[in-house]
């Protein structure tokens, strides 16, 4: 037997062997960090759910299958029973002085919150010295330095402090006003205009969703029509938005939307509404009329959408009850004018009548008594919280607009008020309309600390939970994956939001797993720090934030940067991903 022949037998033998240990090393199963079965899952498409089990692997979804195999976890969860959908997104939240007090963010997280979008009209960035020091003076219970300058600093900080959700913002067209004009009522020069589109562009470059417009308020009531087109028009450069709370909720409601709607046009963005409402009982008829001219545009090719807060009581300042020329200036020089005896007669009758350039609050509740004190400053003044306007005007002889005027002076703040202006009716038809999100207008807290200082609407608790509970499920005013659809994806296809508001391989493992037949809403105005219940898990970013309605302590919160952000290139070559 030649020697060649002699090994053949040995080296099959061996091949056979190879070939075995090739096969169960090809078997060995994927180790992942999570594995999420007998899901009954709502991929915010909004189509049917479907039973089946998710995997996560460093901080991202690995994958979705009825049945995954070849796939071990370092953990899993049952979920049998319950629903499981990306993470909720906040589209307009005021929760920035909360996390920087407090970065669990509490009431919004135990209602399945991921994602918290900030930038109504004002933003944390770009400031200017003058700006920074209005910023720390006008600050509430809740005070801190401001180390940053521009807005993506301020993310940056705010993600690099620690916070359990995840946290993205707008420009405010006001920020960007004060930055260049300061608090004066005038329209910028052309290179002051010019200016102000460039801080928007470099905004964008740091990861502004886009802009954001709040035209009640001083000093962005100041802006005229063309100024907050040209800001939308550089934010659109780069695949940027336009939000905006409307120059009129209430008697000009429909004029108001048709600026957003040709802004929308002129500008050529995506332009949202924020806080869909008609305020005031006389202007109730026109919610469907708003409606049908939304409806009408969308038709016509513009991408126009809305948010709305799940209540028929907003809350904002008692700003909104006095007009704008004496605001003009900031809060020192708005309470200066009103300490003139001729000045506060002055806005007295104006207060009492219909804002005819400006939105009149007080005016739209129709009575002192349908708006409630909920925040001061200055520790005299506590006592006063939960108080109505028709309240504390008779405990101190004088008439509401005085007693507004004097709280004002007092505090030297805009006094944070609550005014009841919508119908039930109206809440649930603008909450059935398929391009309406939701948003909470508040902050994340939570009941204890400085929290305790003042009070605060119910929306902060209980908007999202209330949503899926009182609308969708007991009102019908929605199908359950509809309102998920409108809770996710929307607002991550509307801003552009990269791998967020989905369950598919690659995206983001914002998770949240409820129970559709419980969840619920428990916060009132009468007890407006109660938590809302229904949810039990939520994960940010892959780590487990909220564990059996509890929170773990995890801040596992990231900045979600906008379409226009420079670094998408940067991180997509240290992923290996192509952009």
């Amino acid at each position: 037997m030649n020697q060649l022949n002699r090994f053949r037998p040995a080296r099959a033998v061996l091949a056979i062997a190879m070939a075995l240990l090739a096969g169960c090393q090809a078997a060995a199963p994927r180790r992942v960090d999570l594995v999420i079965r007998n899901a009954m899952i709502y991929d915010g498409r909004g189509g049917d759910p479907y039973r089946g089990e998710i995997a996560v692997a460093a901080g991202k979804i690995e994958a979705v299958a009825p049945a995954l195999r070849g796939i071990s976890a370092a953990r899993t969860i049952d979920a049998r029973g319950l629903a499981v959908s990306p993470g909720f997104m906040n589209v307009l939240s005021w929760a920035p002085d909360s996390l920087i007090y407090d970065g669990r963010g509490l009431s919004d997280i135990r209602q399945g919150v991921t994602l918290e979008i900030f930038g109504e009209g004002d933003s944390y960035g770009p400031l200017t010295a003058e700006s920074r020091a209005e910023m720390l003076k006008t600050q509430g219970d809740i005070r801190y330095d401001i180390p940053w300058t521009t807005l993506g600093e301020f993310l940056d900080f705010l993600a690099k402090k620690g916070v359990s959700p995840n946290i993205a913002s707008f420009v405010g067209a006001a920020t960007v006003r004060t930055h260049e004009l300061g608090y004066a009522n005038r329209a910028p020069t052309a290179a002051e205009l010019a200016r102000m589109q460039d801080l928007v562009r470099a905004a964008m470059r740091e990861g502004a969703l886009g802009v954001g417009s709040a035209l009640i308020y001083a000093p962005g009531t100041y802006a005229r029509t063309d100024e907050l087109t040209a800001l939308a028009r550089a934010a659109g450069e780069s695949g940027g938005g336009y939000i905006s709370h409307m120059r009129s909720e209430g008697d000009r409601l429909l004029e108001a939307l048709e600026e957003l709607v040709g802004i929308a046009r002129d500008a050529g963005v995506h332009a949202e509404v924020h806080h869909l409402k008609a305020a005031g009982e006389s202007n109730w008829p026109k919610m469907r009329d708003a409606i049908a001219r939304i409806d009408a545009a969308r038709a016509a090719g513009l991408g126009i959408t809305a948010n709305m807060y799940t209540y028929t009581a907003g809350a904002t300042g008692l700003d909104a009850a006095m007009p704008p020329w004496v605001q003009e200036g900031g809060i020192d020089a708005w309470v200066e004018r009103l300490r003139d005896p001729a000045i506060a007669q002055r806005v007295i009758a104006e207060m009492r009548a219909p804002g005819k350039d400006w939105e009149n609050l007080l005016y739209g509740a129709g009575s002192p008594d349908r708006v409630l004190l909920i925040g001061f400053k200055t520790e005299a003044l506590k006592p006063l919280t939960g108080k109505t306007l028709a309240e504390v005007a008779r405990m101190r002889g004088v008439s509401p607009e005085e007693a507004a005027i004097a709280l004002v002076i007092e505090d030297h703040t805009r006094v944070s008020t609550a005014y009841y202006l919508m119908s039930e009716a109206n809440v649930r038809l603008g909450l059935s309309q398929p391009w309406v999100s939701i948003d909470s207008d508040e902050g994340a807290l939570a009941p204890e600390g400085a929290f305790l200082a003042s009070t605060n609407h119910p929306r902060a608790y209980g908007s999202f939970a209330r949503f899926l509970g009182k609308y969708v499920r007991e009102e019908k005013v929605a199908t359950l994956q509809d309102a998920i659809r409108r809770l996710t994806r929307l607002p991550a296809e509307n801003w552009k939001l990269r791998d967020r508001g989905c369950l598919d391989p690659g995206c983001h493992a914002d998770i949240v797993i409820f129970d559709p037949a419980t969840i619920a809403d428990h916060a009132s105005f009468a007890e407006p720090r109660r938590f809302a219940t229904g949810v039990v898990d939520v994960f940010v970013n892959g780590v487990q934030v909220l564990a059996d309605g509890e929170h773990t302590g995890a801040t596992p919160g990231q900045v979600v940067r906008g379409p226009g952000w420079t670094g998408w290139r940067a991180s997509a070559a240290a992923s290996g991903r192509a952009r």
